[in-house]
């Protein structure tokens, strides 16, 4: 039977002395479009942010009043619009993950609410109050149908202690912080293939917050990665990306890429590790199962 050979200068690595332990813990190739999902309503989006723009032109041409309800609209169009895309990034944020809290701002019914004042105001300018109220409840209940309610309720966790799946849903929380931190930081090379490897990392850090998410114990265990060392990645993306934007020394590109592949090499190592904890105490919880049934006269073929 044929067999690959696994020598030292084999692209696995060494095979002897831990070098088949290295090629497991080794990060897999990702594709760039793993982990990423179709953006929600996002032409929706974008007109909600060019249809009042008519009104700032208009109101140039009107009189004083009619000038000022005018602006007042416009300007209360684009709040709603601005908090609608920042509601639908949560609801995405909330939906990908198994463990979150909900909103603590409700942005997508506050977007509705102004989208319903900011019509009604720019009905007041040709019309009666009566048609400015339609014209504001119509807005409101549309916009309403079209991009939904906020989350209402924290979701994940049933059946375990709420302190533990708090403390799970802020520490991924705050991971989730230090990685957007690393992300724009990186967007300051203007280099399509730093950003693509940046965005690799982020899929290699968020497999573990999905293992920690799934057993909220293993949180004290990944604490160190979610806090210290993401932390550190995000002062390192810093600092190197305000040298290379300067510099675009290959040197100092190479330091930050090998930098990289050590934090995926051992953020892999440790998701792989509290995926065998896990099935450990699967294992253990079966095996106690099993005992207590025999005990109980029930045989399990």
């Amino acid at each position: 039977m044929a067999e690959r050979y696994g020598g030292a200068y084999s692209p696995e690595g060494k095979a002897d002395r831990g070098g088949h332990a290295e090629a497991e813990n080794a990060p897999r190739k990702r594709s760039p479009l793993e982990g990423k999902t179709p953006a929600r309503a996002g032409a929706r989006l974008n007109l909600l942010f060019i249809a009042p723009l008519p009104l700032m032109v208009l109101a140039f041409f009107r009189a004083p009043s009619d000038m000022i309800l005018s602006l007042a609209g416009f300007a209360t169009l684009m709040a709603a619009a601005w908090l609608t895309r920042d509601g639908v990034r949560a609801h995405e944020a909330f939906d990908a993950r198994k463990i979150a809290r909900r909103p603590a701002i409700p942005r997508k019914i506050f977007g509705s609410v102004l989208t319903g004042a900011g019509l009604a105001m720019a009905g007041l300018v040709d019309g009666t109050i009566g048609l400015a109220t339609a014209y504001g409840i119509l807005g409101a209940g549309l916009h309403m149908f079209s991009f939904g309610l906020d989350p209402m309720r924290s979701k994940g966790g049933e059946g375990v202690d709420a302190f533990q799946t708090d403390r799970v849903a802020r520490a991924v929380n705050d991971a989730e912080a230090l990685l957007s931190g690393m992300a724009d930081a990186i967007l300051r090379t203007r280099d399509a293939r730093l950003k693509s490897r940046v965005e690799r990392f982020q899929i290699t850090a968020r497999d573990m917050f999905r293992a920690v998410e799934n057993d909220p114990r293993d949180l004290v265990a990944a604490r160190k990665y979610l806090s210290v060392y993401l932390r550190g990645a995000r002062d390192a993306t810093v600092k190197f990306s305000d040298l290379y934007a300067q510099s675009r020394d290959s040197n100092t590109r190479a330091d930050y890429e090998a930098l990289l592949d050590d934090l995926e090499r051992n953020f892999t190592a440790k998701t792989n590790a509290l995926l065998t904890d896990n099935r450990t105490d699967l294992d253990v919880e079966i095996e106690v199962l099993r005992d207590r049934l025999a005990r109980e006269g029930v045989r399990m073929d």
